[in-house]
């Protein structure tokens, strides 16, 4: 018999990783109640879930038949290898060959499984119409950014007979992400109970994104489920079979992340209730950054600018591509002409009238180098026009090692998708932008970024747009009232940023916004213990260690 090879690409590609047997034992061994339970287990890749599923019916003194144990996957070659390892086992199972969201089958007892994780953009086509059409007919409209997973889960409960479990590896995505909120929704009001198992140690080790268990018990179609969920915590796959401590946390709104489950904060909670605190989206409006298409060509360094003989007339100044400049608070114009003589690439081309005889030599060159086919080049008039928001007042990092950081921009430079724009209100009016970016500089923000941001491959700390707008901030009256000690703090918080001392630079703006006075020395040091357990959890799940710093 031919030995079927099934390459890592192709399997990337799907999204598919197989599951470790002890993981989808510990699943099949709390979905399934008893000896005549019926199991289904949607991409079912080399049958890790039936395999387990049948182990557990034996254990509880069934025999296992292909009537109780199904299975279906896109992939040919994963179901022949399926069916070959079942049978080598002796187990029977009903294997088929399907688009999951065109399966139709019994309904069952319990799904369990590892549905594919494919990100929006190669989740594409007829997949996704299938899919959201699909999630749609159970009650969740998903947005086009969804991945696949979504609405693998969403479909999945439907195939439950009432009072079914739905036992599933996901993505930690479901905690955070924003396209996530119907599929939070959706569980919430479908199951009588759910809980999420969350692991500090990588569960698989060649893949950054994190994952956790999803068991949700008690389908109810047609609502009735509940409104929070349990939360159970270990450090590895090899803690599964301890028992640990439960928590259960209840959203304001089903939709809402689920992130500040990981770890509860009342006092965090206290001051984002009060008057002192708003969001970031009430100190002005957030841009995203200008789109180029090919950062290369029309991000410059001033000495790459002057070799080509480049004018004012066709380049302004810029925040270079990153944002390890935006982390020392305000970005001044000699801040920026010290970057450029570093060979930052301070300068943006993009002419804004006639470019000069250099400027339209560049152009040339451009198009003779096929920049101009560029898909975001090709689509604007002219290509090389860049479209740039206005200047903001303050830079907003994007992607964080530590944490979200505001910048004054006093350069008034341009700035590139990679930080986004804050265009202050008429109400932030009289206050100093470095004071603003100083005062977002304290310890329940940062907390805050932890809540509303996500964590991204390698342990980074992403805030998109829409997240960096629900940002919590101190009031811009706090800060107008805490003016003169912030700025009597703004040189030692410089000093100690420059340290690479970001915490300790967070309690010096927390004295000079007087927020122990507000919650409560032993208040103010919950806030930072907690952001110091995710954001430690955060980075160690990045580097793949065993286990995260403990509270």
């Amino acid at each position: 018999m031919q030995t079927y090879v099934d390459p890592r690409e192709s399997r990337k590609e799907r999204g598919a990783f197989f599951t470790p047997p002890s993981l989808a034992r510990f699943i099949a061994d709390w979905a399934i109640r008893g000896a005549g339970d019926s199991v289904l287990e949607p991409s079912c890749g080399e049958a890790v879930f039936l395999t387990a599923a049948a182990r557990r019916i034996a254990e509880l003194g069934g025999d296992p038949r292909a009537a109780q144990l199904m299975g279906v996957d896109l992939h040919g070659g994963s179901v022949r290898r399926a069916a070959d390892a079942l049978r080598a086992q002796g187990i029977e199972a009903a294997l088929t060959v399907s688009d999951f969201f065109d399966y139709r089958g019994a309904a069952v007892d319990a799904v369990i499984g590892n549905p594919p994780y494919i990100r929006y953009h190669g989740f594409s086509g007829s997949a996704r119409l299938k899919g959201a059409e699909a999630a749609l007919a159970a009650g969740a409209r998903l947005t086009a950014l969804a991945s696949s997973w979504a609405a693998f889960t969403v479909v999945a409960a439907t195939h439950l007979v009432v009072g079914g479990r739905l036992g599933l590896v996901l993505p930690a995505e479901l905690l955070s992400v924003n396209y996530a909120a119907e599929v939070r929704s959706y569980l919430l009001r479908s199951f009588q109970r759910v809980r999420l198992v969350l692991f500090a140690a990588r569960v698989f080790p060649d893949v950054q994104e994190e994952v956790l268990l999803l068991l949700a018990d008690g389908y109810r179609p047609d609502g009735g489920g509940s409104d929070s969920f349990e939360v159970m915590q270990v450090e590895s796959l090899a803690d599964l079979a301890t028992s640990r401590a439960v928590s259960t946390w209840t959203p304001a709104l089903p939709g809402d992340k689920w992130t500040p489950a990981l770890a509860a904060c009342p006092s965090h909670q206290e001051i984002i209730d009060s008057q002192a605190f708003g969001r970031l989206s009430g100190w002005g409006r957030l841009t995203l950054g200008a789109v180029t298409g090919a950062n290369k060509y029309f991000a410059l360094s001033p000495q790459r600018s002057d070799e080509l003989g480049l004018t004012g007339r066709d380049v302004v100044p810029l925040s270079p591509p990153g944002s390890r400049h935006l982390r020392r608070l305000r970005l001044s114009a000699a801040d920026l002409s010290a970057l450029g003589d570093s060979g930052a690439r301070t300068l943006l081309f993009s002419p804004p009238g006639a470019p000069s005889p250099a400027g339209a030599r560049y152009i040339r060159a451009g198009e003779l180098a096929g920049v101009s086919e560029a898909y975001k080049c090709r689509v604007r008039s002219p290509w090389w026009r860049v479209p740039r928001p206005p200047v903001a007042d303050l830079l907003v990092t994007y992607m964080n090692a530590d944490s979200v950081a505001l910048c004054a921009n006093e350069a008034g430079a341009a700035h590139l998708n990679s930080v986004h724009g804050l265009v202050l209100a008429p109400d932030a009016s009289g206050i100093p932008p470095r004071l603003l970016a100083l005062a977002a500089h304290n310890s329940a923000t940062a907390l805050g970024a932890e809540y509303t941001g996500r964590a991204y491959g390698g342990g980074l700390l992403k805030l998109e747009p829409r997240e960096a707008r629900d940002l919590p901030v101190p009031s811009l009256d706090v800060v107008r009232s805490a003016a003169e000690p912030l700025e009597r703090a703004l040189p030692r918080v410089l000093e100690l940023v420059d340290q690479g001392e970001a915490a300790a630079a967070r309690c010096v703006v927390d004295e000079a916004l007087g927020l122990g006075a507000l919650i409560g020395d032993s208040g103010l040091e919950e806030i930072r213990r907690t952001r110091r357990y995710l954001a430690a959890r955060r980075a160690a799940r990045g580097r793949g260690v065993d286990h995260a710093q403990q509270r």
